[in-house]
């Protein structure tokens, strides 16, 4: 690692974020409000389980009630529209999170579709989408809006900048693109039919790598100086680039762990805590 590459510390920014909670929820508590999130499970997978048992113990420790809803393997799109119809009619529940991915027999879209915009704190539904586009979305994805942060928390500039994003997912790098071309970044969106990948890469002040390849962007790909934000997690704590490489000729970089993921999940918090408080307003 050369002297001058910064590593961004995503623990750092998620503690930042979960602090400023705090008084956030004990303001409400007075008021007799508990922000609540209510977590949709559907099957076994571990991964999954470990993930929602991860989102209910940062609740725990902020004063946020979680609720955990689990459906067995064999759900149908339609018993789980329900289950998330019930959290939608439930006013105890701020927002709803549906783990992903479900059963392939699940028509995951249309479970998306079901959530009330009000308690689509995780950024998914179509409509979600449409206001981060305009720029005025109260709960971005929350992963997007997690690069956003540690953009902001190290003072990173963005505006005039050239962005390259890896990836073009829905939840992922197709509104990441919307959020920093909104920040007045010139952005290239990148995918799996991109042509001369390297050469567009290279071209990047700051590149944001979301193609869920373990290892996937090399050191000889990115410009001297380059801001690396990956936002990839695969097996065995790997992110989707190559970490090692990457590090001596990028400017700064998130590491994996402890980068985009631990504020992504204090992303996930504080829609929580936004949604409940939008409701003690009313």
């Amino acid at each position: 690692m050369s002297a001058e590459t910064v590593i961004l510390d995503g623990n750092r920014v998620a503690d930042a974020i979960k602090e400023s909670l705090l008084s956030r929820v004990a303001n409400m508590a007075e008021k007799g409000i508990v922000p609540c999130l209510a977590t949709v499970l559907v099957g076994d997978d571990p991964a999954s389980a470990t993930y929602v048992r991860m989102k209910g113990n940062a609740c725990k420790r902020l004063g946020i009630q979680s609720i955990r809803v689990v459906l067995p393997e064999h759900t149908t799109t339609e018993e789980l529209i329900a289950a998330i119809n019930k959290l939608n009619d439930d006013e105890s529940v701020h927002g709803i999170l549906l783990q992903h991915p479900v059963p392939k027999q699940i028509d995951e879209r249309a479970a998306f579709e079901a959530i009330s915009i009000d308690k689509d704190v995780d950024g998914v539904t179509t409509l979600g989408f449409a206001q981060n586009a305009f720029g005025f979305a109260e709960f971005p994805s929350c992963t997007p809006a997690a690069i956003i942060a540690i953009l902001d928390y190290y003072q990173i500039p963005v505006e005039g900048k050239h962005a390259v994003v890896i990836g073009r997912s829905p939840i992922l790098g197709k509104p990441v693109s919307l959020m920093l071309l909104n920040k007045n970044a010139t952005v290239t969106t990148c995918h799996s039919k991109t042509a001369n990948l390297a050469d567009i890469v290279r071209l990047g002040d700051i590149v944001v790598a979301a193609v869920g390849k373990p290892q996937f962007v090399q050191g000889d790909w990115l410009k001297s100086g380059a801001i690396v934000l990956d936002a990839g997690y695969n097996p065995g704590n790997i992110g989707d680039v190559d970490y090692e490489a990457c590090e001596k000729v990028a400017s700064a970089i998130t590491p994996v762990p402890a980068g985009v993921g631990p504020v992504t999940i204090a992303t996930l918090l504080k829609h929580t805590v936004d949604a409940a408080e939008k409701v003690a307003r009313k």
